[in-house]
């Protein structure tokens, strides 16, 4: 279509719009959006229900009417595009309170988070070991807050075929400590992410948010003295990306730090399982508040 627009004896414009909308709907909301600048006719047709029906999951009927405020959502807005955009800029509660559910802005892949409320947690429902409120800043109606226990243990599962399809997904812990967190800050959590009854690649985590921030700085040595002796002078360049060990602050102020990756195949109907765990050290951890476990695409993928 690029060339065709040079040529003299060939004019986009008796092109009719349906047959733009169509050409639209094959290619990405960002290249869509991108393109609509390009001549009224192309921003017309970009903003046709045909073109956006097509970023929209084949699902997403289905998956709203599990929300309770499905028929609110689809009555406010007047277009697919409408709808598309305000299910990437604010995440609907689904499954009674225990689910929500977004689309990645540039792709419109699917993205879930299971609530606190939708995990296994050991000894959750024990009032000496976690306890359950609820938090303004939470999408959720409860969080789940850690008191105090040697047996940290969290787990989530999602079924293959909530997801994506040929997508690479990463997962998250979401939480944030409390005043007076302690026993996280030099103990770290085993991490793993893949399908139930196979043998997921674990690695080592810390939640500790001072340790994540320290990350950000490396020390440096500089030559000083008489005899060109060296010294250790701190914060002075920055140190290399975070690689996922510890965690980063979000935007929304939570922190969430990497459980893992997970390829969704094409046709895959297995059950997704993501693992926090520290049961090894034996030393009493607490003050750590946690919203949940979110699967989304990864990033630039």
């Amino acid at each position: 279509m690029a060339r065709m627009s040079f040529r003299e004896d060939v004019s986009l414009n008796v092109l009719p719009e349906g047959c733009i909308a169509n050409v639209l709907s094959f290619t990405s909301p960002r290249d869509a959006c991108r393109l609509s600048v390009v001549s009224s006719l192309f921003k017309s047709a970009e903003e046709s229900n045909a073109v956006w029906e097509r970023f929209l999951p084949h699902d997403y009927q289905s998956i709203i009417s599990k929300s309770d405020s499905s028929s609110t959502l689809l009555a406010s807005l007047s277009s697919k595009k409408d709808l598309y955009l305000r299910l990437c800029e604010k995440p609907i509660i689904i499954d009674h309170g225990k689910k929500s559910f977004s689309l990645e802005k540039k792709s419109g892949k699917k993205c879930y988070m299971l609530s606190a409320r939708d995990l296994m947690i050991v000894w959750g429902d024990t009032p000496t070991y976690w306890r359950w409120n609820s938090d303004p800043c939470s999408r959720f109606g409860e969080v789940a807050e850690l008191i105090s226990v040697c047996w940290f243990e969290i787990r989530g599962k999602i079924s293959a075929t909530m997801l994506s399809p040929a997508t690479l997904y990463t997962a998250y812990l979401v939480f944030k400590p409390t005043q007076g967190a302690y026993g996280l800050d030099y103990q770290p959590v085993e991490v793993g992410v893949g399908l139930v009854g196979s043998e997921s690649g674990k690695r080592n985590v810390y939640l500790d948010s001072d340790r994540g921030r320290a990350q950000q700085y490396q020390f440096v040595r500089r030559r000083t003295g008489l005899f060109n002796r060296r010294r250790m002078v701190g914060m002075q360049a920055p140190a290399r990306e975070n690689s996922g060990q510890h965690p980063k602050e979000r935007g929304d102020g939570w922190l969430e730090v990497e459980l893992g990756e997970f390829f969704c195949k094409e046709g895959e109907d297995e059950e997704l399982e993501m693992s926090a765990q520290e049961v090894k050290g034996g030393d009493w951890k607490g003050g750590l508040i946690v919203e949940g476990i979110e699967i989304r695409p990864k990033e630039g993928k």
